[in-house]
């Protein structure tokens, strides 16, 4: 097999994110046949002395049966009780699966807010890093039976790009029905069907292409059809997510696992650009849920956007919501329009009799511990 991807079929630490309709039959059920298929790859790939983190869906998916439901859920509380159900019985395939290849599995729930506190990603990173230390083979999904519609992922494409980061990963391989990103809509009508895009090195690269619209077995998939909740507009976002980090990336259907893992040239391969970011301030663009906003006058926007300094009382201008300090906050401009988002020093209520103040000023009435930064420009990310 030609390795037209050396980046790929060279890294030591590789992310690999499958999908609910990777998994699932056309009634719906997760297919032991395609569970065992992708185990096959991924302990191929580990016989070459990489390290392999699994982020799969299908828990919902994988609890429908067992309850009796002919079809996804469309309510929370139904779809948490479908991933209570279907989490054991999937990592229990998975731990069948890679045990033919004596591969033990650890199964790993993370949350959004997992990822949009520090102290909880760092919890995170830790113990994915132990697990792969030993010698196990993680699978990772979102944690479907506690999340709400408020603070989730809401699909595995992005939380896989943000697991890649936070493991230091060397690749990133996204599967799918999908075998990879087209020029134009592959529903359009007669003619002949648009060209795939075999590489994307920049987003310029993708100006003109329709997403959100992908194609299944080599017909058009339907909205609304399936298990999953993503699509090639996810793919694309979480490609670019970690390829602007320093990560390649492959967009390729589930059939080609072994092929993508192996550096072949199918599917959609995102090169690797800049260099990779603190993760805290990757989780604060990617991840983190604002608590509430400030609203800053035009010099504080100048400083905050274009000269990168840390945001001063004296700047701001209104604020919004309920949140103690630590939390992410939003800063908008006095038009209300978001333009960076950072970590806040401050509760909400300390604020308003701050507003327009000097930290010297701050300091000299209320006390030394004023005289910080309402946001370190460490703790900042423009938007």
């Amino acid at each position: 097999m030609t390795t037209a991807r050396p980046d790929i079929a060279t890294a030591a630490r590789i992310v690999v994110k499958v999908g609910s309709s990777s998994l699932t039959t056309p009634a719906g059920e997760i297919a032991d046949d395609r569970i065992t298929g992708l185990a096959d790859a991924l302990a191929a790939r580990r016989r070459q002395h990489a390290q392999v983190v699994l982020v799969s869906s299908g828990a919902i998916a994988s609890g429908l049966a067992p309850l009796g439901l002919s079809r996804r859920p469309r309510d929370l509380a139904t779809q948490q009780a479908a991933a209570s159900v279907g989490q054991g019985l999937l990592i229990a395939r998975y731990t069948a699966a890679f045990a033919r290849h004596g591969i033990r599995a650890g199964q790993v729930l993370l949350s959004a807010d997992d990822l949009m506190r520090r102290t909880h990603y760092r919890n995170a990173q830790r113990t994915l890093d132990r697990l792969l230390e030993l010698g196990v083979l993680p699978v990772v999904n979102e944690n479907d039976t506690v999340a709400t519609d408020e603070i989730r992922f809401g699909d595995n494409d992005r939380l896989a790009a943000l697991v890649a980061h936070v493991t230091r990963a060397s690749a990133l391989i996204l599967l799918s029905d999908v075998d990879g990103l087209y020029h134009g809509d592959p529903r359009r009508g007669p003619g002949p069907p648009p060209a795939p895009i075999a590489e994307v090195r920049c987003r310029a690269d993708l100006d003109g292409v329709t997403v959100g619209r992908v194609r299944r077995e080599g017909r058009p998939v339907q909205p609304g059809q399936g298990t999953g909740t993503g699509g090639m507009a996810t793919k694309v976002e979480a490609a670019m997510i970690a390829s602007a980090a320093g990560i390649p990336v492959v967009v390729a259907d589930a059939a080609s696992a072994s092929a993508a893992l192996a550096g072949a040239a199918v599917g959609t391969y995102f090169a690797a650009g800049g260099r990779r970011p603190a993760t805290r301030l990757l989780w604060l663009r990617h991840a983190a849920v604002a608590r509430g906003s400030l609203r800053l006058d035009e010099g504080a926007v100048d400083a905050v956007t274009r000269r990168r300094t840390s945001l001063l009382p004296a700047g701001i201008t209104g604020v919004e919501g309920a949140f103690d300090a630590g939390d992410p906050v939003n800063l908008c401009d006095e038009q209300g329009r978001t333009v960076a988002r950072g970590l806040v020093n401050y509760d909400a209520a300390e604020i308003p009799g701050m507003m327009g103040r000097s930290t010297r000023w701050l300091a000299s009435r209320l006390g030394p511990e004023y005289q910080r930064e309402v946001i370190h420009r460490d703790d900042l990310v423009v938007l």
